[in-house]
């Protein structure tokens, strides 16, 4: 398999995609475009200013998000806030400029929780945290082309 075959939509493959729930979903959608560089694929709103689905794209990936809603998922779910902002699960996404998107995300407010650097296992990237406090990575290593 090659990353070719990974191709969103061609029915072959299986995607993963990140979900999410934020407090205010509608700023987060915002922000994450902003600060990230993701890009709207899909909003639907929901009542009380709050996000029913959302599908942000980063290149070929892509997370969803809704706002947070009582009972989801029969808790299982925990917001950062609910646990003293812990997390236990953080994304990686693959840039092209790890300097230049930390600049991005720093000048937006993210809060940097690992500075740029060179990895161990190639590449460098940097780590921080959104608006709600959810763990983020970025970095050039990308293991489809290692």
């Amino acid at each position: 398999m090659t990353a070719k075959d990974l191709v969103p939509g061609n029915g072959s493959q299986s995607l993963i995609i990140p979900g999410f729930r934020y407090r205010n979903a509608p700023a987060a959608i915002e922000w994450l475009c902003s600060a990230f560089g993701f890009t709207k694929h899909a909003v639907y709103p929901g009542p009380n200013h709050t996000i029913s689905h959302a599908q942000l794209t980063f290149g070929n990936g892509m997370i969803m998000l809704g706002s947070v809603r009582d009972g989801h998922a029969g808790g299982e779910m925990k917001h950062p806030d609910e646990i003293s902002g812990a997390s236990t699960l953080s994304v990686y996404v693959v840039v092209r400029d790890a300097e230049a998107h930390y600049a991005r995300a720093k000048a937006a407010g993210a809060t940097i929780i690992r500075e740029v650097r060179d990895e161990d296992y190639g590449g460098r990237g940097y780590a921080c945290r959104d608006l709600e406090s959810y763990p983020w990575s970025f970095g050039t290593y990308n293991p489809w082309q290692s």
